[in-house]
This record gives structure tokens, sequence and C-alpha cells, in this order.
């Protein structure tokens, strides 16, 4: 099978390379990948994470066809249309088995500790595979994984409820579109901080430039501020996050592109009785409900790239004309 491939950090050694195409062991199934969404995690596995086995596959987010089943597995069959968990769990531990996978023990994320999706097949636990219906789109199905999840986990601890204030900074981004989505099924009132004006389209009642921010969702929300702030993006946006977050708010942070060192301010923290909410990945409960409700979201594309433009396409995380999702296809 061919795959693509890094033996040491750097996007600049990641190569197309011929390699033995796996077998499914005892309780897994061989996917035949369909697409691969790309993802900030996949440039930090290649140029940063330690990963492990080396050569090394990124790819922590895809979708595809069961190709072939290992002994044992009972809930798929060739042919099956399946979407991957991307955490990888024990079953075992105490926060697996009170149905926190996401905190494992043991765990970690699919293509760090382990291959990835960059590959035309990949052999995986039955675990981690869910099946979608013909009614889920490939891209749709390669975004599920850490996208979606990643936010729709967020909000649900953060406990955004009807008729609450939402601001969503870094609401253009991979993870931000759907959680304009979520938020807006929830009931709440979705204030988008993005130049894009596109996200109105996915359930902003308000676009705000980061540049007005505070001063515009003091106008929206007649200073009552924001109930519920997420933050995908880390240290700078800190002091907007902050400043934007009402009395009793709650501020959910589950990235750190731009850094990770913050300053606290102790006096607002207790006066106005904020709470600060971490959030990563999801439980494969909240993964199964995701992919079960997935017709009801939408995705919008940016570009797709083939496997031999892979560098390409993680570069491109980072490019000022990137106006949606980057895509990995592979051909039938």
């Amino acid at each position: 099978m061919k795959a693509l491939v890094f033996d040491q950090p750097g996007i600049e050694n990641l190569k197309v390379a011929e390699l033995k195409t796996p077998k499914p062991e005892k309780g897994q199934v061989l996917i035949k990948v369909k697409m691969a969404g790309v993802n900030p995690i996949d440039a930090l596995v290649v140029t940063v994470i330690p990963a492990n086995p080396m050569p090394h596959i990124p790819g922590g987010e895809f979708a595809g066809t069961v190709e072939e089943i290992g002994d044992g597995v009972t809930s798929l069959k060739v042919g099956d249309r399946v979407t991957v968990y991307s955490r990888m769990f024990d079953g075992n531990c105490d926060m697996c088995l009170s149905g926190r996978e996401n905190l494992c023990r043991t765990g970690s994320i699919l293509s760090i500790a382990s291959n990835g999706g960059f590959a035309e097949y990949v052999a995986l636990d039955e675990a981690n595979c869910v099946k979608i219906g013909n009614e889920i789109s490939w891209e749709m199905a390669a975004s599920l994984p850490i996208a979606a999840l990643t936010s729709y986990h967020a909000l649900n601890q953060a406990g955004l409820g009807s008729g609450e204030n939402f601001v969503a900074f870094g609401a253009s981004g991979n993870t931000g579109l759907f959680a304009l989505q979520f938020a807006k099924e929830r009931g709440a009132t979705v204030i988008a901080v993005t130049r894009k004006g596109w996200a109105g389209e996915y359930g902003a009642d308000y676009v705000v430039q980061t540049d007005a921010v505070q001063k515009e969702i003091a106008r929206i929300t007649s200073n009552r501020m924001s109930d519920v702030v997420l933050n995908s993006l880390g240290e700078s946006l800190w002091k907007d996050s902050c400043s934007v977050l009402g009395t009793d708010g709650r501020l959910v942070c589950f990235g750190v592109l731009t850094g990770k060192n913050v300053p606290l301010d102790l006096g607002s923290l207790y006066a106005k009785q904020w709470k600060f909410i971490g959030a990563t990945g999801g439980t494969r409960d909240e993964f199964v409900e995701l992919v079960a409700n997935a017709s009801r979201y939408k995705i919008r594309v940016w570009k797709k790239f083939g496997l031999y433009d892979g560098a390409q396409a993680i570069l491109a995380l980072r490019s000022k004309e990137r106006d949606g999702r980057i895509m990995i296809e592979f051909p039938d």
C-alpha cells in the first residue's frame, strides 16, 4: 500500500512510500481509507510530538470502508462504511470504566502512539470503528473524529444551554464551524469571532471581528456578555476571551496553537465566579451520539489534496487564504 511517512521530524521529510498492507489482528478490521481530514495535530505530530513507531504515518482523522475483518469481530462486516474514534484506550482503567475513554490512563491519540490514516489501508480495533449510513458524505465522516467531536465534548463540558450567550473564537476553523452548529442547536445566541462572513451559514447569529470584540459583544448582549466562551487557539486570544466572559461565565479551552502561558486575573475569577474548563477529545459514547446525528450538520471544505501532496496539505493549514477544511482524498 501507499502511505505518507516521515522518518525524522519535519514536514520536509514527508514522502509517499510503498509499505506492506497491514493484516487485521484479532478484534480488528482493515479499513480502506476514502477520506482523511487535515488537522493541526497532524502538523504537530510531524514536527513536534514524539511519534511511535518510526517511520511514522500521520493522520488522526479519517473514514473508509471495511476491507477485511479479523477474528472475533461481530459488529462490522466487509463493505461497511465507517468513521473512527480517534482515541486509543485500554477499556480497563478507572477512566474507561466510567465512560471517559478520552482520559484513559494509558491512552493516546490515534496517529501519535500508532500509525495514522494518511495511508491506503489502516488496521484498527473494532471498538474504534463506528458504522455510518450512506447519507453521510466522506467529507463529513472524516471530520467527525476530531473537528466535530472536540467541539461537541467541549460544549458538553461547559454545559451550554438554551437562552445563553455563546462566543466562539476561531469560529471559522476546523472545530469552530461545528461549535457554531452545536451551540445553535442547543438554543444559544451564537456569536462568531471571525473575519469570515459565511459563519452565519453555520449557526452564527452575529459575526464580529477581534479588534472590536468586547464592544460589539457588550452591545449585542446588553452588557450581559457571554455565558460560555470557546477559545480553541490559546494564548493569543486569552485576553479577549476573558474580556467578553460574563458573571458566572464558563471559558472552555482545547487548543494551544498560539501558546499556552497566560496571565490569570484572580480578582475577576472569584468576583465574577468564572469557571475555566479544559476539554480534550470526547468520549466514545459522545462520538456514537454525534455520528447518529451527523446528517443534521454541515461541513465546509476548502481544498482536497491527493496523498502525494500531503505535505502541501499540512502546510496549507497556515494559509491566510484557507476558507474551510482541508482534506486528503483517496481514489477508489
